[in-house]
């Protein structure tokens, strides 16, 4: 691309020069051919007036008239032969027909020619002939042509020099927009392409970082699913496999109980997956005017015999008026889990649920009667170092409140209660 700029600009350079300069040459040469036949016609008038008087009276002209210009001077009588001066010992018969008010050019391979006549009484008597030899001119003009290709030669320098700087200018964003383009293929998502100056040159780089930054938030997006879905697959799993010994190790134990069960099980994970993929893909999740009961009946015959094999109790307490309200299944099936998960994790004693109008919102508070939140920890931050256990669930949760308009937060630390507030939408 650089050797195409540069020529391309020569080109155009050398186009623009020839384009001016010839048409230059040109009228150079033609303005020093028509001074010089002017000044040999002024020197012809003027040698014509010194020898008209010796002319008039048939006298040959003094030589010294002539002087010790260049130009070679020349009288002639009207028959068109020699009288005074330099030149051809007669003159051509067309040369010496001229007018009385005539000035002949009568030029040579060899030289300008100007001849002049000397009249009286509006008769020819005599005849002036000025000659300059072609040299002269031809030095002059070649001295302007050998200028006009000097000033060309610079021009199309300083052409180069200005294409070269061009050429390099486009070419480096281009240079770095390919660099970051390879290290995108590479897998390096933070490479972004610099800025140049040159609007469309930066329109490109501002697509391919766009186009960057969605790829990194796509795969972000995914390692997220991938660690989401394992942390929330994790208790139904472990549900099911407990429900499968517990069968075989039990041979009173109905099978197809144990079977219809896991089933259940299987629903649950299904739905798990299905609301983690919409939250991969920003999918807005599916409202439903029963969803708040169905989901908390749903909690409390899931939980309750969790909780009840390890000695503790839930109760599940939903104030009038709320059980009806239009929220998303999905997110509040999730962070239920998430919270639920915590308090028989990292909790003690009874655990309380319980549902209620927060003045427009929708609201569900989880606590149990453990040690509470450590001062100072972030237990929101994924993989926080002081946060217990993995760190991933109540930043799922919140992200999942989050992407429904609505909120978690803790609203005590010791013991521990979590508030889950989502908007209502009739």
């Amino acid at each position: 691309m650089r050797r195409r700029i540069a020529v391309g600009t020569m080109l155009a350079a050398l186009v623009a020069i020839c384009l001016f300069g010839v048409p230059l040459a040109v009228a150079a040469t033609r303005y020093f051919t028509a001074t010089e036949r002017a000044e040999l016609e002024r020197a012809a008038e003027g040698y014509a007036l010194e020898v008209s008087a010796d002319v008039l009276r048939n006298r040959a002209p003094d030589p010294s008239a002539a002087g010790e210009d260049p130009t070679e001077l020349a009288v002639y009588r009207a028959s068109g032969s020699l009288l005074a001066g330099s030149g051809p010992a007669a003159l051509d018969p067309a040369d010496r027909d001229v007018r009385p008010d005539e000035v002949r050019a009568a030029d040579d391979p060899d030289n300008l020619v100007a001849i002049i006549p000397i009249a009286e009484d509006g008769t020819v008597v005599g005849l002036v002939r000025a000659a300059t030899p072609r040299t002269e001119l031809f030095q002059r003009t070649v001295a302007v042509w050998a200028g006009m290709a000097g000033l060309a030669a610079v021009a199309l320098l300083s052409a180069y020099l200005v294409a070269r700087r061009q050429s390099r200018r486009l070419a480096r964003p281009l240079e770095s927009l390919s660099e970051a383009a390879t290290r995108l293929g590479d897998g390096d998502l933070t490479a972004r392409a610099g800025r140049s100056g040159i609007a469309e040159i930066d329109s490109v780089g501002e697509s391919l970082d766009s186009t960057a930054a969605r790829l990194d938030d796509l795969l972000a997006r995914e390692r997220a699913f991938t660690a989401d879905a394992s942390h929330q697959l994790r208790t139904p799993l472990a549900a099911m496999r407990l429900q499968i010994e517990v069968a075989l190790e039990d041979p009173d134990s109905n099978g197809r109980e144990a079977a219809e069960a896991n089933l259940r099980a299987l629903d649950r994970l299904d739905r798990t997956v299905t609301d983690l993929l919409a939250l991969a893909r920003d999918t807005p999740p599916v409202r439903d005017a029963a969803a708040a009961h169905l989901q908390l009946s749903e909690i409390e015959r899931e939980w309750t015999p969790v909780l009840r094999r390890r000695g503790r109790e839930l109760t599940v307490t939903v104030e009038r008026g709320v059980a009806d309200s239009p929220v998303s299944e999905a997110v509040l099936r999730q962070v239920l889990s998430v919270l639920l998960d915590n308090a028989a994790r990292h909790g003690s004693g009874a655990v309380t649920v319980v549902a209620r109008d927060a003045g427009g919102a929708f609201a569900v508070d989880v606590g149990d009667e453990g040690p509470g939140i450590p001062a100072g920890a972030d237990i929101f931050r994924r993989r926080s170092p002081g946060a217990r256990g993995t760190g991933i669930g109540l930043a799922l949760a919140r992200r999942l409140a989050e992407a429904e308009g609505g909120r978690l937060r803790v609203k005590q630390p010791i013991p521990a209660i979590f508030t889950l507030l989502l908007p209502l939408r009739r």
